[in-house]
């Protein structure tokens, strides 16, 4: 694969010879991470700088709970999670709608018990919404998928550990956010006869099952779809490495064993025929290509792990030729070269914790977990913070949810509350 050259300019970014492709149609952002899952935003013309206090605040949603599910946008509506909500009348968790255009909370429906497990900062829901026409798929920490129709009603519900012998690398719940392919829901029990499994979307029966033998159960990693040689590839992150399954019949093609660790997170970035993952907790980052291979599909190994790529749960973007993320957790963004793996700089940052990242307009936004947010030129050659604020409202529990850019609006989902800022 040719290496594709990047020209910088301060508030652009080109590459050269290729169209600047969306993420998904603007003003909406159906799932985590967008449309095809690269957290990389279509929308343009967008502040190349902030006011001390940060851009102009349009709407603030309120009573939302506890919860680290970002926001998932279609059709004029807002999809989260959370648990404890102060318009509920118990501590339960709920899928929540808002109205996009004013914040008002517009329906909150029942998803199950709260999760609280472990210390009190990892508690409560993890996982983002995906909305897909008129229904909206939410996964509990428990491995519970449901399906709910956009206006509130619960269609069916599947329990992935009880029904598919489902298990977790880790003792963090369930935070996938599924994957509508067509009439197919993708999914990640995470055992080893059903590590992922296909279900119809609009009932809920299963239509093949991928098994892994030795996976140690899943991640947080959410399915990401490539395309080899006419064969259709959803790739997948658990606790033993990554794994390729095609997607007609739910052979299992590939993988890519990583050493045990604590957890693995981030979505991986899928272009062309490569595949970029990585996983914190000293684990590293790693380059690989799919290539075809008789009536199926094998993995070469570009280059391997790298300590220098790790990333714990703020995930990475990719922006040109370059791949951008937190440092682990460490609240030090890092900059790489995609095909050779090569750290263009690496700093500390204005904020402190663990940063998540979107991309959009020739910028990344990092946003850190003591609340920070800040603007970042997507520019190898140096790291250059552009502007920053404080998150009103935190500092009570991590800023983990994953920052969202759609329709000009940036949202952050900060426990109880979502705001909704202008960027334009």
């Amino acid at each position: 694969m040719l290496s594709r050259p990047l020209l910088y300019v301060p508030g652009l970014l080109l590459m050269v010879g290729l169209p600047i492709t969306a993420d998904c149609a603007e003003g909406d952002w159906p799932t985590f991470r967008g449309a095809s899952r690269t957290a990389v935003a279509p929308d343009t013309d967008l502040l190349e700088s902030w006011p001390k206090d940060g851009p102009e605040l349009v709407w603030q949603a309120d009573g939302l709970g506890r919860g680290y599910s970002s926001p998932a946008i279609a059709d004029g509506k807002i999809y989260t999670m959370g648990d404890g909500l102060s318009i509920a009348d118990d501590k339960d968790e709920y899928l929540i709608c808002i109205d996009q255009s004013n914040g008002e909370v517009l329906w909150f429906s029942k998803t199950g018990p709260a999760w609280n497990s472990g210390q009190e900062s990892w508690q409560s829901s993890r996982s983002t919404p995906t909305v897909e026409g008129n229904h909206v798929y939410a996964m509990t920490a428990f491995g519970v998928l449901v399906n709910f129709t956009t206006t509130g009603e619960e269609v069916w519900r599947r329990d992935l550990k009880s029904e598919f012998e489902g298990k977790k690398d880790d003792g963090w719940g369930y935070s996938e956010s599924v994957l509508i392919d067509g009439d197919r829901l993708i999914c990640t029990p995470g055992g080893a006869e059903n590590t992922v499994v296909a279900l119809n979307k609009e009932s809920g029966e299963l239509i093949w099952s991928c098994g892994w033998p030795e996976v140690r159960g899943a991640g947080h990693s959410s399915v990401v779809i490539s395309n080899i040689g006419g064969t259709k590839v959803y790739v997948q992150v658990t606790g033993s490495g990554v794994m390729g399954i095609r997607a007609n019949d739910g052979e299992l093609l590939w993988t890519y064993d990583i050493p045990k660790t604590t957890a693995v997170i981030p979505t991986p970035i899928v272009r062309d025929d490569l595949v970029f993952f990585t996983a914190g907790y000293r684990t590293g980052g790693a380059l690989l290509r799919q290539v075809p291979s008789g009536d199926g599909v094998a993995v070469e190994e570009v280059y391997p792990l790298s300590r220098d790529l790790q990333n714990k749960h703020g995930g990475v973007v990719l922006m040109g030729d370059y791949v951008y993320g937190d440092t682990d957790s460490r609240g030090m963004p890092f900059c790489a070269e995609l095909m050779t793996g090569e750290i263009q700089w690496k700093e500390r940052g204005s904020g402190k914790g663990s940063a998540s990242v979107v991309a959009a307009d020739g910028h990344v936004y990092f946003r850190y977990s003591d609340g920070t947010m800040t603007l970042v030129e997507a520019n190898p050659k140096e790291f250059r913070e552009v502007s920053l604020f404080k998150v009103p409202g935190s500092g009570d529990r991590p800023s983990w949810a994953h920052p969202v850019i759609a329709d000009g609006k940036l949202y952050l989902r900060e426990g109880d509350k979502l705001l909704c800022y202008a960027l334009r």
